[in-house]
């Protein structure tokens, strides 16, 4: 293998990247607060803050008491993306992650996709389902069934009690995003979409660059999506305070340009960062001698997911955005920092909808539903799934005896996260959640900590230390 790959953005602007990656300088403490409290206002969680704290850096603290299973915390992504896997089996909105679209579109669309061995990259949207090639192997339902399940000519039994939003397309009409509303659709393409976008509203450089960088995450790793959602979010932020006249034209090009820069990136600023290659775990299957190796060969791979990345999308005025320094730490720091995104299929609750109908009603309705739950088999209930990044999330510590932990109720039916108390929680005292499996041993914890770089010190750790 070559030397690693040195990209030239990272010697250029090697002053900017090193304060864009540093810890608040005294004059921005002020700000992170500020910041923090206009998070918890807006997502109306007042029984939280967001305390400095010296070991950890911040801490999230309680001010009221909470009851076990009351909720601490509804908290929006930053930024977050479905993996790209997960794709042909759940159609979302592409910006706050709840299903859309309708029961049977969820069913027919995913049977339909499975059947033609589409990759996620290249899936069929809602509108264009009748666009995509026949295949020539054989299924268990016909085509005509699927597509009329598609289309809406057939509707299943009680599915109208499970009525999801109808599917709005992307506005640069790429076909491969859509929302559950026209505010969601507006939201995702002003902050992330615009840049990203592969359809003719885009405003990337290249689109023909974009897919190919799209292809490179999806065959390799798809965390790169959510690294580029993070680039694009930085530039979109920073255009937008250039045209509401926050630039200070006195002083030379680049020394005005930076501070705006800084200023765009701050809400990223606020997450724990690492470099990538350094943070993330090596796999069993790699032996320790080989290393060194393995993290060459993880930087390689974001280096040549990068140059795919700038030549999509690479803007003069955000160069250190798309230094290598930089890409790699906002990839680690949702190594790090992330929460599983998940949202429940509506599809599983309707299966169980019908098997819980009185027996005659229950009979009726799987003359027609039964062959659509054994066409599914055992992937009915599968829900979406991704990674995103929560800034107040972010902020909870680690203990192996957690006061609270993230849980989805009944009701929570989108891709925001949700902090639930595990036992009754004093006012001032620190809201805590578990990074790992605190049922491992003491080694095992130590061992998976390490990676988030420190060692925990929580009373059950104090007492399993040999």
């Amino acid at each position: 293998m070559a030397e690693a790959a040195i990209c030239p953005i990272d010697a250029q602007f090697s002053g900017e990247i090193s304060t864009l990656l540093s810890s608040p300088p005294l004059p921005q403490v002020q700000f992170s607060q500020e910041y923090f409290e206009a998070l918890v206002s807006e997502r109306q969680c007042s029984g939280i803050k967001v305390i400095p704290d010296s070991e950890h850096g911040k801490g999230v603290h309680s001010q009221f008491d909470f009851e076990e299973n009351d909720l601490v915390l509804k908290d929006r992504m930053l930024v977050g993306a479905q993996h790209s896997s997960n794709k042909i089996d759940c159609l979302v909105c592409s910006f706050c992650f709840q299903f859309i679209g309708s029961i049977e579109l969820q069913i027919g669309r995913k049977l339909y996709l499975e059947e033609l061995g589409v990759s996620p990259f290249n899936e069929c949207g809602p509108s264009d389902q009748m666009e995509c090639s026949s295949s020539s192997e054989k299924i268990n339902l016909s085509q005509d069934i699927i597509q009329s399940l598609m289309n809406g000519s057939l509707q299943l039994p009680y599915s109208e009690k499970f009525r999801l939003p109808s599917a709005v397309p992307c506005p640069g009409g790429c076909k491969e995003a859509y929302y559950c509303s026209k505010s969601c659709a507006e939201a995702d393409w002003d902050s992330f979409h615009s840049l990203l976008c592969i359809g003719r509203g885009s405003s990337a450089l290249n689109t023909e660059a974009l897919l190919k960088f799209v292809k490179h995450a999806n065959e390799t790793n798809d965390i790169f999506i959510v690294a580029a959602k993070v680039i694009s979010f930085t530039v979109l932020r920073y255009r937008k305070l250039k045209q509401q006249g926050k630039l200070d034209t006195s002083k030379s090009s680049s020394s005005c340009i930076f501070p705006l820069l800084l200023e765009a990136w701050k809400p990223v600023s606020m997450g724990f960062k690492k470099r990538w290659w350094d943070c993330i775990a090596l796999p069993e299957d790699v032996d320790s001698c080989d290393e060194s190796e393995f993290r060459m060969q993880i930087k390689d791979l974001a280096f040549e997911s990068l140059q795919l990345l700038k030549e999509a999308i690479y803007d003069s005025e955000c160069a250190p955005l798309f230094s290598l320094d930089i890409y790699g730490h906002i990839i680690g720091m949702f190594e790090l920092n992330n929460l599983d995104l998940v949202v429940a299929s509506p599809v599983e609750d309707y299966f169980l909808y019908i098997d819980d109908l009185p027996p005659s009603q229950k009979k009726e309705a799987e003359k027609i539903t039964k062959s659509f739950l054994d066409a599914l088999g055992d992937d009915y209930s599968i829900s979406c799934e991704g990674t995103a990044f929560f800034p107040l999330q972010s902020c909870m510590n680690h203990s192996c005896i957690p006061n609270a932990k993230a849980f989805k109720r009944e009701e929570d039916r989108d891709g925001q996260a949700i902090i639930v108390a595990l036992r009754p929680i004093l006012k001032g005292e620190e809201i805590t959640i578990s990074y790992i499996d605190e049922d491992l041993t003491y080694e095992e914890r130590q061992e998976l900590l390490a990676d988030y770089g420190f060692t925990c010190k929580c009373p059950k750790c104090i007492e399993e230390r040999p």
